[in-house]
């Protein structure tokens, strides 16, 4: 079983609580749009994935990859940072997730939390939301969920204070 901490759109900002919201978890995955400074915290933190975000420089776009596909506990998982969501799938992506879907889809962008099942094809989308100050989200978030035999387990969605 892996336990994964999920956050985006941090904007340069790391809230200390992310320390101990993610302390139990064994990596940590960004969903884009780090901003300075946080990769390197979160990497000597625990292990970190992550895809660049639009506001993400040459710095992170050196290190971070735009789409990132890989599994986990043979769970096939796809980020991006702008990839929309079931029924309004971003351009760049729409091909391939119907074609060949993957079982976890992860955005971030639009710093609005969501999780929702496409029934269309067998995947969850999640978009963890916004867990920096800027934006115009109300309440930082993150989500923390394990993964094993091919499933997502113990699904928690954590507020982590007003922006």
């Amino acid at each position: 079983m892996t336990k994964i901490g999920l956050i985006s759109d941090t904007h340069g900002f790391l809230d200390p609580a992310v320390f101990k919201h993610f302390a139990d978890c064994d990596e940590i995955w960004h969903a884009g749009d780090f901003g300075p400074n946080v990769a390197e915290e979160l990497a000597a933190f625990k292990p970190l994935k992550g895809v660049y975000g639009n506001i993400d420089g040459k710095e992170i776009r050196s290190h971070y990859p735009e789409h990132l596909r890989f599994n986990c506990e043979s769970l096939d998982v796809w980020m991006t940072h702008i990839g929309g969501y079931p029924g309004k799938y971003a351009p760049q992506v729409k091909s391939e997730i119907y074609t060949k879907p993957p079982k976890l889809f992860i955005t971030g962008h639009s710093h609005i939390l969501k999780v929702m099942f496409d029934k269309k094809i067998d995947c969850l989308h999640i978009n963890p939301g916004a867990a920096g100050n800027s934006g115009w989200h109300k309440v930082k978030t993150l989500i923390r969920f394990s993964v094993s035999d091919e499933k997502i387990h113990n699904l928690e969605v954590i507020e982590i204070g007003v922006r």
